[in-house]
């Protein structure tokens, strides 16, 4: 069949070395936003980047350092109220850690009674493979590090959000593009510290394992799938957890805040404030950047697990055997090279050049990592190889697989572009959404529900297409390798993502500690091209989503030895309705606890408005700690029905129905899941930026919508609140759950093959 150019010893250098790469450029990022202070300790004479440069611009006539000092204040109560809720939160998750581990040992282990005895191959049935304990006591290890690596992504993006929030508030005095410069390095930090170390744990995990398996790939790699259940889990309660957290917070803040009091958004009369800019850390941060990692890790597994059972894994040729990893490694140094076009090679001036700057970021990315795919498939895969393709082995050609990676990376790009276009108040849908506040609240939600049920069908086709050039040309690894193309570009994806949370918290920022209009014009320009980006981070999360689940799918579909899933069988199509539902349900589930959460906010805000005398008039202080505690304590019990909801789903179909069941159930979540998702993202975004577009005013449509406070802004703002739980809670968990219930029942595929269906076996 052909040897790689790459020999096994440059694989095992060129891995390693781009992580590590990878992780010292987010450290020196980190470096340079640091060099922003916060305090203010006179500096050394001639210092020019101390006290003078700290000085608040001349021209806003503000020469008082107690701005500096509230700026610090007001960040170190966000930071402490983000750390205290995700140390909380992740003591839950760690019991739910422990409980499943054990699930996931006992249940692997009795598929072979816990016989310590080697067993004949799966796919293989002239080779002994290592015994069945010893595999479910591997993917025990890989899900407890997988869940462990995704917890630490979300702590340190926070971290490094609340570092960087009141940074970018003191650099918007010196103008925009230095703000924009903070932020997007900040944002940065978290991208490239995620995309390494998902990849550097994941390669040291293949190691370290291989000193046991030796020879036998294919027990490596089905025990190697348990680090990618491991990240999504973790993400599942994140992302959950976070966006009730967060929305509570807001549509509590907004709704007697602006609504009813008038008073602008993120004044520091509102109690609910900090907890509003807390939630920002924990949903959009924290939860995103679990999220991401979980993708990662799944989609790298699933091309693993269907390699391993190819001529890659007969033959044992590490260097095709780790292809997925190496177009990771590829990503993290052109998403470094791309980075640098945003922060040194052109300087964002003026409003109008963020959104092109960061929207060129993922235009640079993508063709550069159209050519580092190139380079890879040439190098690292043999001219011709077999891929296993449901029982037969199909003939594959490199450039063939160059083709899956390129497909899915370009079909994120249209994705991303076809959010943006439904999001960006620069386009006519938002606009249009904008323009039917004129006649109340209830026209903006019928203009946003359409707006949202369109903007599915392009990004739907170009996920169809994906799927059938990526699945003509390599099967199911095809598939897999189109979702890793999808995310190769994740540190650029993450950096842009992160942006947007740390922009809207400046924003906060600038608001509380009464500064200047100018300056939150600036802090509001750069919030606003983060919430398209934010939506572009989405949309891509949905497609890599989609794309991963089915890649998880045929791998589950492969292991549990179901040669065809036939949809006019009663148990697979029972399965299918039962699948398709379950996005619904668990939408129901966290949007009512956003609901419930938030309708305890806006009674203590009530509360506080009219029990605290002069909290109106600013001379008494709210009581911001109550409102951080109602979000934290309704997002740690709200988030656990919708979280058994999904992990137990897979477990009882699969005991109690068997797999063909299982399998409906799988395709139903998936096809109907994708399309909510979207629908839900959208909607919001849209609604949120036609709010933003008419308290700007910038255009003359928009000024006879405006100003604040106006019938129009008013229906504009009940429109953003009905949206915030659907693209901040609902829409973004929705691509975990279709997800997680694929690569569960993957790593459970072996006991269900062997002891599933109960209730079928009775009958």
């Amino acid at each position: 069949m052909g040897t790689t150019i790459l020999s096994d010893l440059g694989t095992e250098i060129v891995i390693p070395i781009c992580a590590l790469v990878g992780i010292v450029f987010s450290l020196f990022q980190w470096y340079l936003v640091s060099q922003v202070k916060l305090s203010l300790e006179k500096p050394a004479a001639g210092d020019k980047n101390g006290f003078t440069e700290a000085l608040i611009e001349e021209e806003e006539g503000i020469n008082d350092h107690t701005v500096v000092q509230k700026c610090a204040e007001i960040q170190t109560a966000i930071s402490e109220g983000a750390t205290s809720f995700l140390f909380t939160e992740y003591q839950y998750v760690g019991i739910f850690m422990v409980i499943f581990a054990g699930l996931i040992f006992v249940f692997l282990g009795s598929v072979e009674g816990f016989s310590t005895s080697s067993q004949v191959c799966t796919y293989d049935a002239t080779k002994m493979c290592k015994p069945a304990l010893m595999t479910a006591v591997f993917s025990t290890v890989s899900f407890v590090l997988g869940a462990i690596t995704s917890v630490i992504s979300g702590f340190l993006g926070m971290k490094i959000a609340t570092y960087a929030n009141a940074r970018t508030t003191l650099e918007a005095r010196k103008g925009v593009g230095k703000a924009f410069i903070v932020a997007f390095r900040s944002g940065a930090v978290m991208g490239f510290l995620l995309a390494a170390n998902g990849l550097l744990v994941l390669y040291i995990t293949i190691n370290l394992f291989k000193i046991y398996y030796g020879d036998d790939w294919e027990g490596l790699f089905e025990s190697i799938t348990g680090y990618g259940l491991g990240g999504s889990s973790m993400a599942l309660f994140g992302r959950v957890g976070g966006g009730i957290y967060t929305k509570a917070a807001d549509v509590g803040a907004d709704l007697v805040g602006k609504v009813e009091r008038n008073i602008p958004e993120d004044d520091p009369r509102n109690p609910a404030v900090i907890a509003d800019n807390v939630g920002d850390n924990v949903g959009d941060i924290a939860g995103m950047g679990s999220d991401l990692f979980g993708s990662y890790a799944e989609s790298s597994c699933a091309a693993l697990v269907v390699a391993s059972i190819s001529s890659f894994g007969s033959t044992h040729d590490f260097t095709a055997m780790m292809y997925p990893l190496i177009v990771s490694s590829v990503g993290i140094i052109v998403c470094l090279i791309t980075t640098l076009f945003a922060t040194d090679f052109f300087e964002v001036k003026t409003v109008k050049q963020i959104e092109p700057a960061l929207k060129n970021q993922l235009i640079i990315s993508t063709v550069l990592m159209t050519i580092g795919i190139a380079l890879v498939s040439w190098v690292a895969l043999p001219s011709s190889f077999t891929i296993f393709n449901f029982g037969t082995q199909k003939v594959v050609k490199n450039w063939q697989l160059f083709l899956c990676v390129c497909v899915g990376l370009w079909a994120g790009l249209i994705i991303g572009f076809i959010t943006e276009y439904y999001t960006s108040n620069a386009y006519s849908p938002v606009q249009d959404v904008a323009d039917s506040c004129r006649t109340g609240a209830a026209t903006n939600v019928i203009f946003g529900l359409a707006l949202g049920y369109k903007s599915v069908i392009i990004p739907i086709f170009a996920i169809a297409v994906s799927i059938f050039v990526s699945f003509t040309f390599a099967a199911m690894y095809g598939v897999a390798v189109a979702a890793l193309g999808m995310l190769s570009t994740i540190a650029t994806g993450l950096a842009i993502d992160a942006y947007g949370p740390i922009s809207d918290n400046a924003g906060g920022i600038a608001e509380m500690a009464g500064m200047s209009h100018r300056i939150r014009e600036r802090t509001d320009a750069l919030d606003a091209a983060g919430n398209t980006t934010a939506a572009i981070g989405k949309g891509f999360a949905i497609g890599s989503a989609a794309l991963v689940s089915l890649a998880l799918f045929g791998a589950f579909v492969s292991r549990a030895e179901i040669t065809t899933v036939d949809v006019l069988t009663p148990k697979v199509f029972i399965g299918l309705l039962v699948g398709a539902m379950l996005p619904y349900w668990f939408s129901a589930m966290t949007m009512k606890s956003v609901g419930k959460a938030a309708l305890k906010m806006v009674e203590e805000v009530r509360r506080q408005f009219n029990e605290i005398p002069g909290l109106m008039e600013g001379t008494a202080k709210p009581d911001y700690a109550t409102c951080v505690k109602i979000s934290t304590d309704a997002s740690i019990k709200e988030m656990i029905p919708p979280g058994a909801l999904v992990m137990l789903t897979p477990l009882i179909v699969g005991i109690f129905f068997g797999v063909e069941t299982l399998s409906g159930v799988l395709a139903g979540s998936l096809v109907s899941g994708v399309q909510i998702a979207i629908s839900a993202s959208n909607t919001g975004g849209a609604w949120d930026n036609a709010k933003k577009y008419i308290e700007a005013g910038v255009s003359e449509h928009a000024k006879t919508l405006g100003p604040k406070g106006s019938d129009a802004h008013k229906a504009a703002v009940i429109g953003d609140t009905v949206g915030d739980p659907l693209k901040d809670t609902s829409g973004p968990s929705l691509n975990i759950l279709i997800k997680l219930m694929a690569v569960e029942s993957l790593v459970f595929a072996p006991f269900f093959a062997a002891h599933g269906g109960l209730l079928f076996k009775l009958f």
